[in-house]
C-alpha cells in the first residue's frame, strides 16, 4: 500500500471523495503540516496553526496510480483559489498535496504541470513533503457517511463520477 496526503478544502467532501474510487483502501481526516503538537479542530479555525485540513489517502497502487489519482484530486477542488474552497475560508481550507516518498515527487510535478498548463492563472496548490499530521477528532472522521445530508462544499456530481470512474494504476 501507498499513500498521500491530499488538502483540498473541508476534509468531509474530500474524504468522501476520496473513498468512492476503487483502489482506495483507507481514508483518514486530520491536520497537516501544524506548527502545534496534536491541534484541536477549534485551533486549527484560529489559522494559528498553520495546518490544513487533509485527508490521508491509503490506497493500492496495484489497483490505482497515484497519477490518477492526482487527477481526481484537481478535477475536485479550485486550484487557483487561495485559502478558500466553496463557501469555506480561511488558511486550514488551503489546498496541497503533501507526500511522505520522495520517489512520488517526479509523478506529482508531472501531474501538477500538466493541470498548471490548462489553466491561465498561476496555482495556489501547496506541493511538499509532508512534515506532519495529525488525525483529526473522531466526529470527523467519515462525516458524510455518518451525516449524509451533512454539509459539503463539492457537488454530489463529483462522487457519483469519481465512483464510476475507471482507475488504472501508473
Amino acid at each position: 500500500m501507498k499513500e498521500i496526503y491530499l488538502a483540498g478544502g473541508c476534509f468531509w467532501g474530500t474524504e468522501h471523495f476520496f473513498k468512492q474510487i476503487d483502489g482506495v483502501v483507507e481514508t483518514q481526516v486530520g491536520y497537516a503540516n501544524s506548527v502545534t503538537e496534536n491541534p484541536t479542530y477549534q485551533e486549527v479555525c484560529t489559522s494559528a496553526t498553520h495546518a490544513a485540513e487533509t485527508v490521508r489517502v491509503v490506497y493500492d497502487p496495484d489497483k490505482v496510480g497515484l497519477r490518477f489519482l492526482l487527477k481526481m484530486y484537481f478535477a475536485a477542488i479550485d486550484p487557483v483559489s487561495v485559502n478558500k474552497q466553496g463557501g469555506d475560508v480561511g488558511t486550514q481550507y488551503r489546498t496541497g498535496i503533501y507526500y511522505v516518498d520522495p520517489a512520488d515527487r517526479a509523478v506529482i510535478d508531472e501531474v501538477y504541470q500538466a493541470e498548471q498548463a490548462k489553466c491561465s492563472e498561476l496555482f495556489a496548490v501547496e506541493n511538499q513533503p509532508l512534515e506532519n499530521f495529525f488525525p483529526a477528532e473522531d466526529y470527523h472522521q467519515d462525516y458524510l457517511d455518518k451525516n449524509p445530508d451533512g454539509y459539503c462544499h463539492l457537488p454530489l456530481a463529483l462522487f457519483k463520477m469519481a465512483k464510476e470512474a475507471t482507475p488504472c494504476p501508473d
